[in-house]
């Protein structure tokens, strides 16, 4: 049905930067309000940015100026840009979306989650 996929995660030094993607597969008709989450290592999962379906963003304060969300519908995709990369940021990143599919019988609409993707920074 529906699928997120992320990627782009990987290890890097402080101050690094990465780009994660979260793409969606399967008949999507469009994708609503997305955000990217982050779960340090023990620790819960909190929102880290969230981009509505007309571009509105908000971010969490510990990531404001470093972390840009974005969106390219065209592609079904969500993008976090990662920048000025901290010890801790460490961590999955997960993102979630509102997916809207087309089925037999019509539009149906989804909350969906990837599987994350891993981030570490060393200091």
């Amino acid at each position: 049905q529906v699928q997120l996929v992320e990627s782009g995660g990987g290890l890097v030094q402080a101050g690094g930067s990465l780009r994660l993607s979260c793409a969606a597969s399967g008949s999507i008709f469009s994708i609503g309000t997305a955000g990217w989450y982050h779960q340090p290592p023990g620790k819960q999962r909190e929102v880290v940015a969230t981009i509505s379906s007309g571009g509105t963003t908000n971010y969490a304060d510990s990531v404001k100026g470093r972390f840009t969300i974005s969106r390219d519908n065209a592609k079904s995709t969500v993008y976090l840009q990662v920048n000025s990369l901290k010890p801790e940021d460490t961590g999955v990143y997960s993102c979630n979306a509102v997916v809207r599919i087309r089925t037999s019988l019509g539009i149906k609409e989804y909350n969906s989650w990837g599987q994350g993707t891993q981030v570490i920074v060393s200091s």
